[in-house]
């Protein structure tokens, strides 16, 4: 009898673990399938704040629930260039997560999906080591989107992380201040079948991206092939 129980929790933990990796695969093919979607838009984020960029963070399907107080939560991936200074090509995917809240007087919940890039050594190394709280140890600034930049303003060229959102069709710059986001490491090791961080990924050379990324690597390849930073990391 004990031996028959020892094998059907097995069964369990196995069916368990199956279902938690198809759930984060299906949020990197997700990721990619959004990302796809916002740069085929008109008015979409600059190609050439895009090229600049060394990650770039996507969360599909990020739940804003507001009921008197806002929050945000949202989990989704995390892609950085190649290379000691981000300047090679695009990586494997790190899985992140978002949690936050702004205080205001709201009602209802909607999702949105969210593109964060991440424009400098000082934001990308914030994000490998911890959590990162928008607006704190991280400067973060809704992006400027379309073609002309020439509204953007110098605190939104000097962000370390440009965010944007789409909602029922509509993208649009958005500001986090307030929201933090963490590497989510356990979503990893469903993604990678291992325990595996976040700095581990995004600095490890030869790294195979999973099938479940490669759609959104291969957007990132195709619209922004280079770094075209002019800025030397630091």
């Amino acid at each position: 009898m004990f031996r028959t129980l020892a094998v059907s929790l097995c069964c369990v933990l196995g069916l368990v673990s199956t279902v938690a990796a198809n759930k984060e695969q299906t949020r990197l093919e997700d990721s990619g399938l959004v990302l796809e979607e916002i740069l085929a838009a008109p008015d979409n984020i600059p190609r050439d704040l895009l090229a600049k960029a060394e990650c770039v963070i996507v969360i599909p399907s990020m739940l804003k629930v507001a009921l008197g107080i806002g929050g945000n939560y949202g989990r989704g991936v995390m892609v950085c260039r190649t290379g000691p200074g981000f300047t090679g090509s695009w990586g494997a995917p790190a899985m992140y997560a978002l949690e936050g809240g702004s205080v205001g007087l709201q009602l209802g919940a909607q999702t949105t999906d969210l593109v964060l890039l991440v424009m400098n050594n000082r934001g990308t190394t914030a994000l490998l080591h911890s959590t990162v709280k928008l607006g704190g140890n991280a400067s973060a600034a809704a992006g400027p989107k379309g073609r002309d930049l020439s509204a953007a303003t110098d605190a939104t060229m000097r962000a370390e992380i440009l965010s944007y959102s789409r909602t029922s069709g509509l993208f649009v710059g958005v500001s986090l201040d307030g929201a933090s986001l963490r590497p989510d490491d356990d979503a990893s090791e469903q993604v990678y079948g291992r325990r595996i961080t976040a700095r581990t990924i995004v600095t490890s050379t030869g790294l195979t991206v999973p099938a479940a990324g490669q759609r959104l690597v291969n957007a990132l390849e195709l619209n922004a092939p280079r770094n075209d930073s002019q800025e030397s990391s630091n």
